[in-house]
């Protein structure tokens, strides 16, 4: 398994992280205490959409927390590449938590919640491009760590971990491409934009097996020791 560096938090991984806490923040801060039972129920109902907001963006957190856990870059290009993410994660929030607020009301059928109003090919538009541009550059940092893999020491295991990473965040932004052009080709086609995102969970884990089974070449488990002869004595 790939080696974590330790090392102190550094001012980049601070801000970064102030900056993922705002973003959550952003999840709640337009709801309001409930002032009744039927507002509470409400305020409830939108428990999965929230979940949903929440574990997307805490993955995302997770990503980028391993990155630098790991390779730990503070030259300018990763700054720059890094507060490209942070615009972007702060933006994805308002589509993030419309679509999700909209799909859990669809699935319980609050006509709150209708989608026949809603541009569906414009809220799947800019969900894809969030998606692009956040595993987008996350691909960039990875194939920057990759050219400063020298400078870095990485051994075998650690560029092995790399490559692999660097093929995940690439399989997410695939998906956030080819979600996009289907909206392009036929706008109607909004709601098969949406369930190929269905497709990130067995590609990911088809990677993370791949992974698995380059590091097990890469470290052959010894085969076990003769037994020893009993002795007649």
């Amino acid at each position: 398994m790939p080696r974590e560096r330790t090392h102190e938090i550094t001012r980049l991984e601070g801000f970064s992280d102030a900056v993922f806490g705002f973003a959550l923040t952003l999840l709640v801060v337009s709801l309001e205490v409930p002032r009744s039972y039927d507002e509470l129920i409400g305020l409830m109902g939108g428990f999965l959409s929230f979940a949903c907001c929440f574990a997307l963006l805490i993955w995302i957190w997770h990503e980028h927390n391993v990155f630098f856990r790991r390779y730990g870059l503070q030259d300018p290009w990763t700054v720059f590449l890094n507060c490209v993410l942070l615009f972007v994660v702060l933006f994805y929030v308002y589509p993030l938590k419309f679509l999700t607020l909209h799909l859990a009301g669809q699935f319980r059928g609050d006509p709150a919640t209708n989608m026949k109003d809603v541009d569906g090919r414009l809220v799947m538009l800019l969900y894809s491009a969030g998606v692009v541009l956040i595993f987008g550059v996350f691909v960039a940092l990875h194939r920057h760590a990759w050219k400063k893999r020298a400078a870095l020491g990485l051994d075998a295991a650690d560029l092995m971990t790399l490559r692999y990473s660097t093929r995940g965040h690439a399989i997410s932004t695939s998906l956030g491409l080819v979600s996009i052009a289907i909206v392009l080709v036929n706008r109607r086609w909004s709601g098969i934009a949406g369930m190929i995102y269905g497709l990130m969970g067995p590609l990911h884990a088809w990677n993370g097996y791949q992974a698995g089974k380059a590091h097990a070449r890469l470290h052959p488990t010894a085969p076990p020791l003769p037994a020893r002869p009993e002795s007649n004595a």
